[in-house]
């Protein structure tokens, strides 16, 4: 029963963001579905300090997938990687709820931190094609991360962030233009930029 749950759960995410699904059945044939499946028996065994069985059972899924998750990595509820190759998650990086990540995407350490190395994804985050979050930081919930971007500094809840190195072009819904994230208003959330004037709001291109 716990698998047959798995499977209905599953269905329900991929169906609301993947309008290519046709039949619940397709969804054993997704990336993102049997890599969660590898993921969540080998973060157990990381969890109980078998370490090399964890990797051994998340490098399986990675030649099999395309996708590569660490065992230590934390992942929450409603998780989807749509398409999925190129997907690396490194150990460290924790990713709450109905997050959406595309193919090629990486979150990834800088190599010169150590502890908590690897990025925060908040609830219901997108990250588009292509993309690299780049260090220990948090990304704020209902954020999204442009194709393509490199993000090296925290971003705040409810922005839109593009370029390289990223730069943020909307929050709140809006295109103001602000001097730093700081100076944006009330409402930034517990998560702010360390580096204020890193990221700006820029004007969108038209």
């Amino acid at each position: 029963m716990g698998f047959i749950k798995e499977l209905k759960e599953e269905f329900e995410i991929i169906k609301e963001r993947d309008p290519a699904l046709k039949s619940p059945m397709e969804v054993l044939l997704y990336p993102s579905f049997r890599v969660m499946l590898s993921y969540r028996r080998a973060h157990k065994h990381y969890l109980k300090g078998h370490f090399f069985r964890a990797r051994y059972i998340s490098q399986k899924a990675a030649r099999k997938t395309g996708i590569e998750i660490h065992p230590g990595a934390v992942i929450g509820k409603g998780f989807f990687i749509d398409h999925g190759t190129g997907v690396i998650i490194g150990e460290t990086s924790i990713i709450g709820d109905n997050v959406t990540l595309y193919q090629g995407v990486t979150l990834g350490g800088t190599g010169k931190e150590t502890g908590k190395r690897h990025p925060t994804l908040e609830d219901n985050v997108m990250v588009s094609a292509g993309a690299k979050i780049i260090g220990s930081f948090t990304v704020g919930e209902n954020s999204k991360i442009g194709a393509g971007s490199v993000v090296i500094e925290e971003v705040p809840p409810n922005c839109t962030v593009v370029g390289v190195p990223g730069r943020i072009v909307k929050r709140n819904n809006s295109t103001q233009r602000y001097g730093s994230v700081q100076s944006a208003g009330p409402g930034t959330g517990r998560h702010q930029c360390i580096a204020a004037g890193k990221f700006r709001i820029m004007q969108p291109y038209h």
